[in-house]
């Protein structure tokens, strides 16, 4: 490994996650009409939502808003560098599946990050 990188603290994904789950929760309940208004089965919108957000952000601009917040990026495993397309699309699908997204390795990366080459670091 060449490129080094700041570890990003498990805390720190979680309350990057969450921004970007209840932006898109919100958002959801703000078009159909209220919190009482979304029926288990629009519930599926909400994760929707919730992957293209990830995906678009992450691969325009290699943040969420959460990311963004809290103050760490996406990049490349290799390198440093910028995500391509579809790596964030990986990443996003697998991330979504939440299996991948909870299990890491000894370099702190879920195993959504190491089947999509991509890491997140400090910005």
């Amino acid at each position: 490994m060449s490129f080094q990188f700041q570890r990003v603290s498990l805390g720190r994904r979680l309350a990057a996650l969450m921004v970007d789950w209840l932006a898109c929760y919100f958002i959801v309940v703000a078009f159909t009409g209220g919190l009482g208004a979304i029926a288990p089965s629009r519930s599926w919108s909400v994760l929707a939502l919730f992957f293209a957000e990830i995906v678009i952000f992450s691969a325009l601009q290699g943040a969420t808003v959460g990311h963004r917040i809290f103050g760490i990026r996406i990049v490349r495993f290799a390198d440093g560098g910028g995500i391509s397309p579809i790596q964030a699309l990986i990443r996003s699908a697998l991330l979504v599946t939440v299996i991948f997204a909870i299990t890491f390795d000894e370099n702190g990366r879920g195993m959504h990050e190491r089947l999509s080459g991509t890491v997140l670091t400090r910005s």
